[in-house]
C-alpha cells in the first residue's frame, strides 16, 4: 500500500535555494522506497503564472499554491492554504492514514483545529519546528512574542516532531515537557562533492582577480546578513588579528541597515582586510571558493543544524566555529570553536595561520569522515523514509 506524504511550509520544488527547499529536493530525488508518494506544496506569488496546477518533479506530485502579498502574514497563510488543499485531496482521493509534514512552527493558533481535521481521516502530523525562530533580531517584540506563542501550540498538537539537531530536541523536551511531545531526531543532509572547476579554471581566477583574492590566503563567511550570525564579532576580532590573510564575506548587503550600522562601529572599510563581495549565485563556483579558502568562520547563534555549516565542514580545511551547542554537536573534533569575549576570535585566528600542512589535513580529514558518517543525504533519507513508514 502506498504511504501519501503531504509536505507543507517549503517553498517548493525545482529548489535552487533555502535549507528546506534544498531538504525537499533530496528527500524526492534520492528516495528509495517508492512505497511513499510525496505531495509537495509550491508557493507562487504571481497570479498569472505559467505554472500548472499539479506537475511532477522526482516523481513527487507538486501542488501550486497562489499566495497575494500580505505582507508577513504571507507565511502563515500559504501553510494554512496548503494544509486545506492537502486535506481536501486526501479525502477526494480516499488516502488512508496520510502523513502531513509541516515544516517551520508558523501556525500554532490554528494548529489544534488543523490536527482535529487531519486526524478525522485518519492522518498525522510530523513537525520539523526548525531553530529558534522566535529569537531572531530581524524580527520586532510582537513578532517575536507570535513565534514563541505559534511554537508553543505547534509542540502541543503535533503527533511526532522531528528536530534536526539534538539541541533543538533537548530544548522541545525540557520547555514544553507539560506536553509531553513525542520527538525524534534526524539532521539535515549535505554532499561531500567537489567541485568540477580547476584551480585554473577562468570562473575561479577571474573572481579571484576581481577581488584581489589569492587561494588559501583568506578566511571565508558565507550567510544571511543577520546580527544572530555574529558578523560583528568575527569581523571586529579579525581586524584585531594580526592574520595577514583576507577576510572574504560573501552575503546580501544591499539595503541593509544593519550593513551601515556595522560600518560605523567598526570602520571595517578601512582594513583592505575585509572584502564584502556580494553574492555568488554559481554553486560550483561557490564549492570551489569554500575548498581553496584557508579557513571558514560560522557565527550562526539560532536555529539547528546550518546548511552552510555541514556545507563548509565537507569543503573547507579549516572550521571556526562559534561556540554553541548546535554547532559544537556538528562539528565535534573536527573544528575550532570561539566565543565572543574580546581578543578570543583573534588569538585563534592568529594560532589557525601558524597551523602545519599536517595539521590542516588532519582537520579537513575529520570534518569530512565527520560529514559522512552523520550528515550524508542517503543516511537522513533512509532515516526519514524509516519514520514515515514506520
Amino acid at each position: 500500500m502506498e504511504k501519501h506524504v503531504f509536505i507543507v511550509g517549503s517553498k517548493g520544488i525545482p529548489a535552487n535555494y533555502g535549507g528546506y527547499e534544498t531538504f525537499v529536493e533530496y528527500l524526492t530525488d534520492k528516495q528509495v522506497d517508492k512505497s511513499i508518494k510525496y505531495h509537495v506544496a509550491c508557493k507562487v506569488t504571481d497570479k498569472n503564472s505559467m505554472i500548472p496546477e499539479h506537475f511532477e518533479h522526482n516523481g513527487a506530485d507538486c501542488f501550486k499554491v497562489y499566495v497575494p502579498n500580505i505582507g508577513p502574514a504571507q507565511a502563515i497563510y500559504y501553510d494554512l492554504k496548503a494544509l486545506k488543499y492537502s486535506l481536501e485531496y486526501a479525502k477526494k482521493y480516499k488516502i488512508k492514514k496520510p502523513i502531513f509534514y509541516i515544516l517551520a512552527a508558523r501556525i500554532g493558533p490554528f494548529m489544534g483545529t488543523v490536527v482535529q481535521q487531519i486526524h478525522s481521516i485518519g492522518g498525522e502530523v510530523f513537525l520539523n519546528p526548525d531553530g529558534h525562530e522566535w529569537m531572531r533580531a530581524k524580527w520586532s517584540k510582537p513578532v517575536r512574542a507570535y513565534w514563541k506563542y505559534s511554537e508553543k501550540h505547534m509542540v502541543k498538537h503535533a503527533d511526532l516532531i522531528i528536530c534536526d539537531s539534538k539541541n533543538i530536541e533537548k530544548y522541545i523536551q525540557d520547555t514544553y515537557p507539560q506536553y509531553q511531545p513525542k520527538t525524534t531526531f534526524i539532521a539535515y543532509g549535505a554532499e561531500i562533492q567537489r567541485s568540477t572547476l580547476a584551480d585554473d579554471d577562468a570562473k575561479i581566477t577571474d573572481w579571484f582577480h576581481k577581488f584581489n583574492i589569492r587561494a588559501n590566503e583568506y578566511y571565508l563567511i558565507v550567510g544571511r546578513f543577520v546580527p544572530e550570525n555574529n558578523y560583528e564579532t568575527m569581523i571586529r576580532e579579525f581586524m584585531t588579528s594580526k592574520s595577514q590573510k583576507d577576510l572574504v564575506i560573501i552575503t546580501n548587503v544591499e539595503h541593509n541597515q544593519f550593513y551601515d550600522a556595522l560600518k560605523a562601529k567598526t570602520h571595517f572599510e578601512q582594513d583592505q582586510r575585509i572584502k564584502f563581495v556580494g553574492t555568488v549565485y554559481d554553486q560550483d563556483l561557490l564549492s570551489k571558493i569554500r575548498e581553496v579558502a584557508y579557513g571558514y568562520l560560522h557565527g550562526h547563534s539560532v536555529g539547528g543544524t546550518n546548511p552552510s555549516l555541514l556545507e563548509a565542514l565537507a569543503s573547507t580545511k579549516l572550521n571556526l566555529l562559534y561556540d554553541v551547542g548546535f554547532n559544537r554537536e556538528v562539528g565535534e573534533d573536527s573544528a575550532l570553536y570561539w566565543n565572543k569575549k574580546a581578543g578570543n576570535l583573534a588569538k585563534l585566528i592568529d594560532t589557525s595561520d601558524r597551523l602545519s600542512g599536517d595539521e590542516l589535513a588532519a582537520f579537513d580529514q575529520r570534518s569530512i569522515r565527520r560529514i559522512k558518517e552523520a550528515y550524508s543525504w542517503s543516511f537522513i533519507i533512509n532515516e526519514y523514509e524509516k519514520e514515515f513508514l514506520d
